[in-house]
C-alpha cells in the first residue's frame, strides 16, 4: 500500500508520524547565510549532499552561489548527474571493479568529475579503469590532524601526487582535506607546505578543498584553500548548535513524533524509534532535544520507540497522542532513513520531495 504522503496544504498536525519536516524559510536562510559568507570572502562554495540528498535542495545551493556539488559516494553523485549537476567532488576512496566501472562512465559524462585517493593501491585501480578513456582529475587526500582518511604530511602528499601524475588515464588536480574542529591554523600551513613543494617538483596545484561545517565560519582562516565544503549547515542539527555554527532558530530539520505511551508519571515514549532518530550520540548523553519539553531526555532508542525521560521536565507533560518536534543530534543520518521530506512553511505542507539519493552507500 503506498504511504499516504500529505498534499501541499495539509497543516503537520495532520501529518503521520514519525516524520522528518523542513522549515522551508530556515532552510533558505541557511542557505543564504552560508553563500553570503563565502562570497563575501571571494571563497568558492561547494555544498556537501549527504546532508539532505535531495535534487531540488542542491538546486537551491547552486542557484544561491555554489560552484558545484560534493559527494560521498559513486552512486550518490550519479543520482545527482542524472539531475543535471555537472561540477562533482567524491570525497570517497573509491575501490573495486564495479564501483570503478561506473566512476569510469559517470566521468565520460560530467563536464567535472573529481576523485580522491589517498593510497597507491586507489592510484593503481584508478588508472587501470580509466585506461584509454576520458583522463580522470584525482585530488590528494592529506589528514591534516581529523584522524581519518589521508596521507600523513606534505612530503607523502607530494610522493602520491607524482604517482597520480605519473599513471596513465590520471590528472593530478590538487589536495584535499577534512580537518579537526578548529584546526584551521593546521590546515594553512600544512597547505602552504605542501604547495611549496609540489612547486619545487614541478607540479600544478589548482585544486585545495577544505571542508566541514563545525568550522564553516571559520573558513576565511584558511586563505590558501580554493574551494570550502560543508553539509549540514543546510538543515542544522543538534550538534551545529553545540559547535556555535548556528542558534536555534536555524534548525530547518525536526522530526514529528507522536507520545504512544505514558507508562509512568515521568516516562513518555514516542513512535520515532532508531528508524526514525540516527542512534548517533555525537559525544551528547540522548538522542535530540525536544524544545517544547525543557529538560526532558531522549534516554533510549528502539526500533520503534524512543523513550523519554520527564524527571526534569520544566513543563507540562505531555498526553498520550500529543504531537512533538524532535531536533536530532545528526541531521545527515535521518535523511537516509525516509524515502520523502516533507517541506512546510508556517506548519502547512509546501512541498513533499523524494529523498533521490537515499540508500546509495557505495
Amino acid at each position: 500500500m503506498e504511504f499516504p504522503w500529505p498534499d501541499v496544504g495539509t497543516p503537520l498536525s495532520d501529518v503521520l508520524t514519525p516524520m522528518p519536516v523542513i522549515d522551508e524559510d530556515r532552510l533558505a536562510k541557511n542557505i543564504a547565510r552560508a553563500q553570503d559568507y563565502m562570497t563575501s570572502h571571494d571563497l568558492p562554495f561547494r555544498p556537501h549532499i549527504k546532508t539532505h540528498k535531495i535534487p531540488e535542495v542542491a538546486r537551491q545551493q547552486v542557484e544561491a552561489g555554489a560552484i558545484g556539488i560534493n559527494c560521498q559516494k559513486v552512486s550518490e553523485a550519479e543520482v545527482f548527474a542524472e539531475a543535471g549537476f555537472d561540477d562533482i567532488l567524491i570525497t570517497y576512496n573509491i575501490l573495486g571493479p564495479a564501483r570503478l566501472a561506473r566512476l569510469v562512465a559517470l566521468n565520460e559524462r560530467v563536464t567535472t568529475l573529481r576523485v580522491v585517493a589517498d593510497s597507491a593501491v586507489s592510484i593503481e585501480g584508478l588508472s587501470k579503469a580509466v585506461g584509454q578513456g576520458r583522463p580522470l582529475r584525482v585530488l590528494v587526500e592529506c589528514d591534516t590532524g581529523a584522524g581519518r582518511c589521508g596521507v600523513q604530511g606534505a612530503e607523502a602528499a607530494v610522493a602520491l601526487a607524482q604517482d597520480i601524475a605519473a599513471a596513465p588515464g590520471l590528472r593530478f588536480d590538487g589536495l584535499m582535506t577534512y580537518p579537526a574542529i578548529g584546526g584551521a591554523a593546521a590546515v594553512e600551513a600544512f597547505l602552504q607546505d605542501a604547495m611549496a613543494r609540489l612547486a619545487a617538483v614541478g607540479l600544478d596545484c589548482p585544486v585545495r578543498s577544505n571542508g566541514g561545517s563545525p568550522d564553516l565560519y571559520a573558513a576565511h582562516l584558511v586563505p590558501s584553500a580554493t574551494e570550502h565544503r560543508a553539509g549540514t549547515y543546510v538543515y542544522n542539527d543538534r550538534a551545529m548548535l553545540r559547535a556555535g555554527e548556528c542558534r536555534a532558530e536555524d534548525m530547518a530539520m525536526e522530526i514529528l513524533a507522536t507520545v504512544v505511551s505514558r507508562p509512568t508519571p515521568d516516562r513518555a515514549v514516542l513512535d520515532s524509534g532508531s528508524k526514525a532518530l540516527t542512534s548517533d550520540l555525537l559525544g551528547f548523553e540522548d538522542y535530540g532535544t525536544i524544545p517544547a519539553l525543557p529538560g526532558a531526555r531522549i534516554v533510549s532508542l528502539s526500533e520503534e520507540h524512543a523513550v523519554v525521560d520527564l524527571t526534569d521536565c520544566g513543563a507540562d507533560r505531555p498526553g498520550v497522542g500529543t504531537q512533538l518536534r524532535i531536533v536530532p543530534n545528526h541531521t545527515c543520518v535521518v535523511s537516509n532513513l525516509f524515502d520523502r521530506m516533507v517541506f512546510h512553511r508556517g506548519g502547512i505542507v509546501t512541498r513533499v520531495l523524494p529523498v533521490a539519493a537515499r540508500g546509495t552507500v557505495w
